[in-house]
């Protein structure tokens, strides 16, 4: 039994212990954000069409010595080609025949892949492509290697695809002089023309072009010198005038210049020799073949990926313009994020290129 007096005591800390606040737990640390994982598909590639206007562009008035790189030189010249000589044929395609083939060129032996089709020809002869390469250091380079899949796509749709070797490439004879300080290459383009035209498969009237990177300049300056070309597809085309390309090229890619290339020392030469574009205006445009837009053979189609680190996308946006200023009917498709090669979108951009050389040629 308790007494009286403790009663009290255990009373008042009974009543102590009540008034007092609760005891407060440590805080706890907190919880780390959560990382939320999500796959981001790849934007859909923008499609640009630029409808043809009627300005004309400018032409450089003639000078009386024309230079070799000069439109008008390259159009004084004669391209007549060669008959194809089938040197062995290849291992077959899905709906096609491969050979390894040579034509002539300025006297050269210029090798090249050759494909036809099966079934049953149409009446006139297939529609043939002429295929340059963009740059590949001529030392490395192989006919049956690189572009596999761009020729099997193109010639699985019904063309006879002539994919060349320029001069000093593999077996190919000559000297790989490169393309933009030399004009060999665009001769080998231009007698490679004539040549496909001379096949008996082939139907003449009927010649497209397809271009990537450097092959991308050799196809545009072959649809300002030769008439003979219907239709161009460009992926990622060193397609900007001879100043722009002097003030606005700065490759930050793969690219490695080959040694044995002369056309690499045209800027130091062409600068000493002619003065800059601001000194110069006539010469620089002479030599652009940016400057005879109004006289395109064909429509053009031009792909370039946004994220090309070798060729800026602003040369194909920049074209699309002059050639729509000149009159000229032009499709631009920019692929967001893409590389040099479109790899990304490289099943739309073919679909797209196969469609129009499908409504121009076919």
């Amino acid at each position: 039994m308790l007494r009286p007096w403790r009663f009290l005591w255990l009373f008042c800390v009974v009543l102590y212990s009540a008034c007092q606040p609760a005891p407060v737990a440590p805080e706890a640390p907190p919880l780390p954000t959560p990382v939320v994982l999500t796959q981001t598909l790849p934007p859909s590639p923008t499609a640009t069409v630029l409808p043809p206007s009627r300005t004309p562009s400018i032409t450089p008035s003639p000078t009386a010595i024309p230079h070799p790189m000069s439109i008008a030189a390259l159009r004084a010249g004669t391209y007549p080609g060669s008959e194809i000589v089938i040197e062995r044929e290849l291992e077959r395609g899905a709906n096609y025949r491969r050979y390894y083939v040579y034509y002539l060129s300025e006297g050269l032996k210029i090798y090249a892949l050759l494909t036809l089709p099966d079934g049953q020809m149409p009446s006139g002869g297939w529609p043939g492509l002429v295929f340059n390469h963009g740059y590949i250091p001529p030392q490395v380079y192989r006919t049956t290697e690189r572009y596999i899949a761009y020729v099997d796509r193109l010639a699985r749709a019904g063309y006879v695809v002539f994919r060349i070797d320029y001069r000093g490439h593999d077996r190919s004879e000559g000297e790989a002089t490169g393309a933009y300080g030399h004009p060999g290459y665009l001769i080998d383009v231009l007698n490679a023309v004539s040549a496909l035209q001379q096949h008996p498969q082939v139907n003449p009237e009927k010649i497209g072009m397809w271009g990537h990177s450097m092959g991308g300049y050799l196809t545009l300056r072959a649809m300002v010198v030769s008439q003979q070309v219907k239709a161009g597809v460009i992926w990622a085309g060193v397609v900007a005038s001879y100043p722009e390309m002097l003030y606005n090229w700065r490759r930050t890619g793969a690219f490695t210049p080959s040694p044995s290339s002369r056309g690499a020392g045209w800027r130091g030469t062409w600068l000493e020799t002619y003065g800059t574009p601001e000194q110069n205006p006539e010469f620089w445009a002479s030599i652009s073949a940016n400057t005879y837009l109004s006289d395109l053979s064909g429509p053009l189609q031009l792909h370039h990926g946004t994220a090309d680190e070798d060729v800026p996308v602003a040369f194909s946006i920049r074209l699309a313009e002059q050639a729509r200023t000149a009159g000229q009917t032009v499709e631009l498709y920019l692929y967001e994020g893409d590389n040099h090669n479109i790899s990304r979108f490289f099943t739309t951009a073919m679909n797209r290129t196969i469609a129009f050389f499908d409504r121009v040629l076919k």
